[in-house]
């Protein structure tokens, strides 16, 4: 079949099956993890017992169904080790490969949570996304309290992405580089880099990346970027402007933090498709979709519509590298301690059951692999 017509295939597959009607079943779901009293279903919390990596493997696109990974909850919770394990075939550090955890002080490097996190995916036959290279945010004292000349911050940089690219080289498949560089109107953020190193810091760290692993696939990521407007068009057009220097860019990531208090957004394959026309790698990243407390029902089925407007985007793209979930369960979210009277974001609650919104991406990536099992 020609690869248009796979496509058109599947777009018609996924846009005329209502999602309310797969994730009516987990109004009593299954716990995965446990198979004492799951019968056929061995434990999976879906009704085919296929994992969500396993549908995604058999998908046209072969997408990556990913999840950021608590490394504490990972050392400790041996229900949350197994369902990152059985679940997702790519993993995250939420957090420790970010700068405030990887060079706490200045020239002193701790690769040790990180290590564990790659030893980890490469015991279970998963892959690794690297988050995050350049932020403004979660960076150490010494870094934003420190009084640096233009050339001397611009020095820190490239020696700590020249540092941390090169000790995880071959073990990481995309890196996202530049983080949240926009505000909301399109503007460049005001950031520390931005203020003393200017807007070509963006530009750098790409070429500093991919010189220190050239095979490792570059992106630019950031939030309320996943329909079109002002801020995902800004990087549509600093893509463009950063190809045209060559500059090594290769994806651009949308993370996928919605909420139920706002519309969800109707154009997020448009979006994604005209980085795709660019030769652009695209990903979700960071997809999780918040709401007010307590839960009612009608909450948890608007919920896996959300999921489900973002997988059915990555899936209809042909580019779609990967469709992250930012956490897989309830019980160790980072929605409640963010947004006050929030919660229940992720797939599986805090019980690991799983929820409406695993159904719905459990439906898609089946129907993606042809509704295979």
């Amino acid at each position: 079949m020609k690869r248009a017509a796979v496509f058109g295939a599947l777009a018609t597959a996924l846009l005329v099956t209502p999602v309310a009607a797969a994730a009516t079943a987990s109004d009593s779901p299954s716990v995965p993890g446990k198979t004492a009293a799951h019968g056929r279903n061995g434990g999976h919390g879906d009704p085919s017992g296929a994992p969500l990596r396993k549908l995604a493997e058999r998908t046209t696109t072969k997408v990556r169904v990913g999840t950021a990974v608590d490394m504490a909850a990972l050392a400790e919770d041996a229900t949350y080790r197994k369902t990152v394990a059985r679940e997702f075939n790519s993993v995250t550090a939420e957090n420790v490969m970010k700068w405030e955890t990887v060079q706490p002080e200045r020239g002193v490097y701790d690769f040790a949570a990180g290590d564990e996190l790659v030893d980890f995916a490469r015991a279970n036959g998963q892959q690794v996304r690297g988050h995050t290279l350049v932020w403004h945010n979660q960076l150490p004292k010494w870094l934003t309290e420190g009084d640096f000349s233009r050339e001397e911050l611009r020095s820190i940089l490239r020696e700590h992405i020249t540092t941390v690219v090169r000790h995880y080289r071959g073990r990481i498949y995309e890196w996202d580089v530049a983080n949240e560089v926009f505000e909301d109107d399109g503007t460049l953020r005001k950031s520390l880099w931005l203020e003393k190193l200017g807007p070509g810091y963006i530009a750098d760290a790409l070429r500093w990346a991919h010189a220190a692993d050239p095979r490792a696939k570059l992106f630019l990521n950031d939030y309320n970027v996943e329909g079109i407007n002002a801020k995902s068009t800004a990087y549509y057009e600093l893509v463009k402007d950063l190809r045209a220097q060559r500059v090594p860019v290769h994806g651009f990531g949308v993370q996928g933090h919605l909420s139920l208090e706002y519309d969800l957004p109707g154009d997020v394959a448009e979006n994604l498709a005209r980085f795709d026309r660019l030769g652009l790698r695209t990903a979700v990243t960071e997809a999780d979709v918040r709401m007010r407390m307590p839960t009612e029902t009608i909450e948890l089925h608007a919920q896996a519509q959300g999921y489900h407007v973002l997988l059915q985007a990555c899936l209809l793209t042909p580019k779609c590298s990967s469709f992250t979930v930012w956490g897989f369960t309830d019980k160790y979210s980072w929605i409640p301690d963010w947004f006050e009277g929030e919660g229940a974001a992720n797939l599986l609650d805090e019980e690991y059951r799983p929820k409406p919104a695993y159904r719905a991406v459990h439906q898609d990536l089946r129907l993606a692999a042809g509704g295979r099992r």
